[in-house]
């Protein structure tokens, strides 16, 4: 990704103006509540343990960690997660107790979401899919994904993404796992697709959603859960701030899809899980208000600005029901066929 320093603090710092070379803090938002979030790439981060510390310090308090077996980093997330864990604790003991002199927060539970992306589907063989099984095992593992089909770039062929989806998605349905999608230019394909294989008993996560209001619609009535991050907070995004709107409270999910796609005022640089304060209070000011395309300033607002007592329940209300919906979806207890730590890395 992007080349930035690594600051060890929990603070959130937006790149220099061109010429510069200063990093300026930016006061941030606080949901009051404890959010999800429910896509991040922690493997492809420069620091994950930092990252994951820093989450918890912005009330943060589950993450789901994507793991492809065909990306640069495979499956070392098994292998690496607890000393991520462990490294976490003590960064955000001293982040913690900087911010209020207790150490009060924690670091957030992660589950794992293990698949092949539809851009490494050409690369997708009986040994890869042999390698999603077991790991799906482990009982750290609560979905299948992100699968499914991108038109968008292409990288791999269209009937071969097809193939591929309908065989992990078939894995998913046999296994009794969610499975979390990744649909870009390719809705009326996948749902084919979905069609005839089945949804998965478990459920679907719709992660990233980039189509619209019409298109949402379908899905939702299918049952699945749609995901908004950081694509939410851009000027060009109007089509998906309608189709938020349209999107019931139960259904609803927040996401980063870090470290891509950081939401304003971050855009263009790393994302990580923290970010997602930032796409979920611009959701909230999105739904709060009487304009469909609004992403009030309120979602960019000092972490220490004044809500009124209602603004305030309908604060904790919102993100109390979006955390409870990730949970639900993504942190069910492990199945009979799981075990702890399965997956030889």
């Amino acid at each position: 990704m992007f080349d930035e320093p690594i600051f060890e603090d929990e603070y959130f710092r937006r790149k220099p103006r061109k010429g510069g070379d200063q990093w300026q803090i930016q006061d941030s938002p606080s949901t009051l509540v404890p959010i999800a979030d429910t896509h991040a790439h922690l493997d492809m981060l420069a620091d994950p343990a930092l990252a994951i510390a820093r989450a918890g310090v912005h009330d943060v308090e589950f993450i789901e960690a994507m793991v492809d077996p065909l990306s640069e980093r495979g499956l070392d997330t098994y292998e690496l997660l607890d000393d991520w864990i462990l490294r976490a604790n003590v960064l955000i003991r001293h982040m913690s107790t900087r911010i209020c002199g207790q150490g009060w927060n924690r670091v957030p539970k992660i589950r794992v979401s293990v698949g092949v992306h539809p851009h490494e589907a050409s690369r997708f063989d009986d040994a890869i899919m042999q390698a999603i099984s077991d790991a799906a095992c482990d009982e750290r593992t609560s979905a299948i994904g992100e699968i499914g089909l991108d038109y968008h770039y292409d990288f791999s062929p269209r009937d071969v993404q097809k193939v591929v989806f309908a065989e992990q998605l078939r894995l998913a349905c046999d296994l009794g796992l969610p499975a979390v999608l990744h649909i870009r230019e390719a809705f009326d394909d996948a749902w084919e697709i979905l069609e005839k294989v089945g949804y998965p008993s478990a459920g679907c996560v719709l992660h990233c959603y980039t189509s619209d209001a019409a298109e949402v619609a379908r899905w939702v009535d299918a049952g699945c859960y749609i995901a908004f991050g950081g694509a939410l907070t851009f000027k060009s995004s109007d089509d998906i701030r309608a189709a938020a709107r349209k999107v019931p409270l139960d259904r609803l999910l927040t996401e980063t899809d870090s470290p891509y796609m950081a939401p304003v005022p971050f855009r263009g640089q790393n994302c990580e899980p923290a970010h997602t304060v930032w796409s979920a209070m611009a959701l909230f000011a999105l739904l709060n208000s009487d304009d469909p395309m609004d992403v009030s300033d309120r979602a960019l607002s000092n972490r220490y600005l004044v809500y009124s007592s209602d603004e305030e329940v309908d604060m904790r209300r919102f993100f109390t029901q979006t955390y409870e919906n990730a949970l639900r979806i993504l942190d069910r207890e492990p199945l009979a066929f799981q075990s702890k730590r399965s997956v030889d890395a």
